[in-house]
Formats: C-alpha cells, structure tokens, sequence
C-alpha cells in the first residue's frame, strides 16, 4: 500500500514538473535548453527545404530549358531559339497568375518583407496558404526566367515551418519570434553555406535586435543550417575570386569612400525602379480591368523580349556576378548589363512574379562595381589594386543598401567568396553605401515594401506598436463598473467626437491631443451610418497600454 502511494506521489510530482517544464518552455523558451534542441531541429528543417526547394527550381528549368545549372543557364539560353526564349518566361508568367488568381486574397507572392511583419506584428506567425502559394510561384519564375532570385522565397518557406511550430506548442510572442528566427538564420546559411552571416541576418533584418537570449538557439540553427549544406554540396564557396587581391590602402581607400556613395544611389534607383514598375503596373490593371494572372504573363513576355538580346538577365544571375568579379568583362558591357539588369528586376518584381531581390543586387553591385573599377584603376593604375576588388566591394555596397542589413551582407560577401583579406575595402564601401541609402528610402527595401502598405515598422516599435491594439480590446465597455456617462457620450457622438470599435490606438491617439478630452465614445456603425455606442476609450487607459507593450519589448530586446 505504501509503495502504491509512493508511487503515486512520484507520478504526481513527475506531472507537476513536466507541466511547469511545459509553461517555461512556451513562456521562456530561448532561456531553456529544451529549446536549442528545436532549434537544432528547426535548423535541420529549414536547411532541407532550402536545398529542397533549389533542386525543385533546378529539375523544373531541366524540364523547360534543357539544362539544370543554375549558374550558367544564360550561356545556355544564347543557343536556344529565339521563340523560346521569348516564350518560356511569357509562359512561367501565364502559370504564376494562375496560382495567385485562385490561392492568394490580393495577387501577391509572399516574402521577406512579411516575414518582417509577421516577427514585428504577428508574434512569429506567418501566412501559411498564401505562403505555400507564394513559393510555388517563386519555383515557376526562377525556373522559367524570372530576374529575382531564390533567397526570399526560401526565408518565408522557413518562416512557415516556424509558424507551424509555435502554433502548435501555443508559444507566446517572444518565443515565437525567436523560432522564427532561428528558422530564417538555417535557410539563409543553407542557401549560402554561411553560417555566421545566416544567424546575423536572422538577428538584423529579421528580429531587427541582438537580444543575448536569441542568440545561442539562432546560431544553433544557422551552424544546423550549413552542415546541410555542405552534406550536400561540399565546403566549397559560391564564388571564386582569381588570386589574392591586396589593398593600396593610404591612397586607395577614398576611392572605395566615393564608391560606396555610388553604390547607394545604384541601390535607391533600382529600389524606386521596382516600386515605380510596381505602381505603374497597378494603375494599367486597374484603369483596362484586366484580370489579376494577366499581370505576370505580361511580365514575362516583357522578359522573354529582353533575353532574346541579353539572355545574362535571366534567372539568379551568378554566371554574369562570376564574371564580374573575376574581370571577364569588359567596361560597356559591365555598365549595360547592369542598367538591363535593373530593368529586369523591376519588370519581374512589378509584374508580382515572385522570388527575391537579393540574388539580384548582388549582381548590380558586381557590375556597378566592375564599371568603377575600370574607372579607376585606369585613371591612377600605380595607386590602385585589381580592378575586381572594386566589383567586390560594390557587390557588398549594393547589397547591403537594398537589404537594409550592413553587418550581415558584409560576412555574406566574405563567406560567399572566401576572401577574408579585403576587408576594410568592403567595410568602407557598405558603410557609406547604406548611409546614404537609408536616407532616401525607408531604411531597406523590405522596410520600405511595408511602409507602402500602410505597415510602419521603418520608425521602430513606438511607431507600429499603436498599430497593433484595438480599441475594443482596450475601451471600458458601456456596462463595466467605471464606464463613461452614457449621456455625455451620446452628446460627444452627435457632435462627431468618437471612434471606431475596430480603428487601433494609431488612429485614436491624435485624436485625444487635437480634442484634450479624457475619454472618447467607442461605437460601431449600422447600414445606414447610425453609430452605436459600444463603450467608451480613456486617453489614460490608451497610455497604460502603449507603457506596457513598450516595456515589454525593450525587456525582450534586452534580455
């Protein structure tokens, strides 16, 4: 009888710990060590479906193009038929619209930019329809043509493995996120077989903090990350650079000064390209009623047209990067295939083709940094290196500018082609590049995608964390205790002084400061406008909230 009761006790005490074990794991699940085991998990995760989702788009380009290799489909596009060429994107585009017309609510292909809201707005979460929809979309454009490149789509497939997690333990908002950036950082190094620029990435554009409590499990993950892909691919570099580039550095280093300003206006104009392509694109469909698969159709035929002369804008782009940074270009063909270059992006990213725009910056900085190289280096040859240093460091200036992310774009430069030696060239140029830039547009590009949705996260957390609380989630309803006079509230309404139950503290703030009232009637609208009142909006109530949501994220950001 007594060892039944021992036991029982045990299994008691076993139920107890397991269960506080469970609330610390979903409530302070990067502090816990059961947590880097889903990390490592997750890692092992995102970095087979990034490597997943690259031999996808490599068997459907065999299908369509005849060849497999990623990094030299352009030299193979120069032997196809004309027609093809024209064809083969034309038609990724007629199948893209598809897919959006019938499994996205707006037409839209998902990608980093909302996994930046989602980590910001949606305690970790993403959408996971629109998501599997968005890579499909983005698989079809990289295969069949499309100028973008696969980074994006794979970050948002991660971030939908991490949404499926976090939902299923039920994790609070921090945990969340942190999941979702554990998952970022092992497709990003999987992607580039670059595991310290992965778990940056993750913790500069992604979570947008270096929160010590994220760090250990998002390295985890990102070192998970690369292993995969070196399983699969070898220890090898995505680019190779010829021989050892060494810097003059005394009378070298303004050069690379006035480059990375250049590189930051390359960057804004091919950001604003594809936002103007965006706009005027919209307005077409809008204005002659087209129907929403038409849109990447027509985008593809554009780039099909282009191909046909410069079949280098077609998919990712490394062969024509490897060119440019081992100087197998001359000056006018670096400076025309950029501005094609920029062209196509827009085209393909307006047209809502889908893929990402990193690949592609890439690409733009090598070529713009090649064509200054030229430049340079044959205006002062005895002070000057090798002229692909400068594609070097203008691949990392452009890149870093457009991702809003200078720390991690500069380690992605140097694990993408192994040299560590020209550091401080790279440095000069993405520091002055990425000044600049975040000058003239919303801090990056994804950033700025989000601030033309009425989404900003730009000004930091005590701009967009008003965004995310209701009013009705915050009123005093008409029968709480301490509610408003009803009457008073019904004479403030008839001289139009309240606020929708479903407007957020955004919109209801401004209006206590232009009105200095104490509270605001809260009211829902009938058919036929009729508000009825619903409770009532204290300003001191609205000021607790927005305390509270601030704190607890400068608690998070500084744990």
């Amino acid at each position: 009888m007594h060892l039944w009761s021992f036991l029982g006790k045990q299994v008691r005490l076993g139920a107890v710990s397991f269960s506080r074990g469970w609330v610390l794991l979903r409530h302070k699940g990067p502090s816990q060590i059961q947590f880097w085991f889903i990390a490592l998990g997750l890692g092992i995760a995102s970095g087979l479906a990034a490597i997943g989702f690259r031999w996808a788009v490599e068997a459907l380009q065999a299908l369509v193009y005849g060849t497999r290799d990623v990094n030299a489909l352009h030299s193979f596009a120069e032997h196809l038929p004309w027609i093809w060429v024209l064809l083969i994107p034309a038609f990724g585009g007629v199948v893209v619209g598809i897919i959006l017309q019938h499994f996205t609510p707006d037409g839209r292909v998902r990608s980093v930019a909302d996994v930046i809201e989602g980590a910001a707005l949606g305690d970790g979460r993403v959408e996971k329809k629109a998501g599997i929809a968005s890579a499909l979309c983005s698989m079809v454009t990289l295969s069949t043509g499309g100028s973008t490149g696969r980074e994006g789509p794979v970050v948002h497939i991660a971030a939908m493995f991490a949404s499926w997690i976090a939902n299923t333990l039920r994790v609070d908002g921090v945990t969340g996120r942190d999941l979702l950036g554990c998952a970022v950082a092992a497709a990003v190094s999987a992607s580039f077989n670059a595991p310290i620029a992965g778990a940056l990435f993750a913790l500069e554009v992604v979570l947008r903090h270096f929160a010590l409590h994220a760090f250990a499990p998002i390295v985890v993950a990102s070192a998970a990350g690369t292993v995969i892909n070196r399983l699969v691919y070898g220890d090898v570099t995505e680019f190779v650079l010829p021989g050892t580039t060494t810097v003059e550095f005394y009378l070298e280093l303004p050069a690379f000064f006035l480059l990375g300003l250049i590189c930051g206006l390359v960057a804004v104009i091919t950001m604003r390209a594809i936002f103007f392509a965006d706009d005027v694109e919209t307005a077409l469909q809008n204005r002659l009623g087209l129907p929403r698969w038409f849109r990447p159709a027509v985008a593809g035929l554009l780039l099909g047209a282009i191909a046909i002369w410069f079949p280098h804008i077609i998919g990712v782009g490394y062969e024509t990067t490897s060119r440019a940074l081992s100087g197998g270009l001359l000056l006018h063909e670096a400076f025309v295939f950029a501005v094609v270059k920029v062209a196509a992006v827009a085209i393909t990213m307006g047209g809502r083709m889908g893929g990402g725009v990193f690949s592609p910056s890439l690409m733009i900085g090598a070529l713009t940094g090649l064509v200054f190289g030229h430049i340079a280096t044959g205006l002062f040859p005895e002070a000057s290196s090798a002229f692909t240093l400068y594609a070097l460091a203008g691949m990392g200036a452009v890149a870093a500018s457009v991702l809003g992310a200078p720390i991690s774009t500069t380690l992605i430069v140097f694990e993408l082609t192994g040299d560590w030696q020209t550091g401080l060239a790279v440095m000069v140029s993405v520091s002055m590049s990425t000044a600049l830039a975040s000058r003239l547009v919303d801090r990056s590009f994804f950033l700025s995608q989000l601030e033309r949705r009425n989404v900003h996260l730009a000004a930091g957390p005590q701009a967009y964390l008003l965004a995310m609380f209701r009013v009705q989630g915050v009123m005093r309803k008409v029968d709480d205790e301490k509610a408003a006079d009803e009457q008073t509230c019904h004479e403030m309404i008839g001289q139009g002084l309240y606020v929708l139950s479903s407007a957020t503290l955004e919109t209801a703030l401004p209006r206590f400061d232009k009105s200095g009232v104490a509270f605001l009637p809260v009211v829902t609208l009938e058919e036929d406008g009729t508000p009825i009142l619903q409770g009532a909006l204290f300003h001191l109530d609205a000021l607790k909230a927005y305390n509270r949501a601030l704190a607890a994220t400068a608690a998070e950001e500084h744990s």
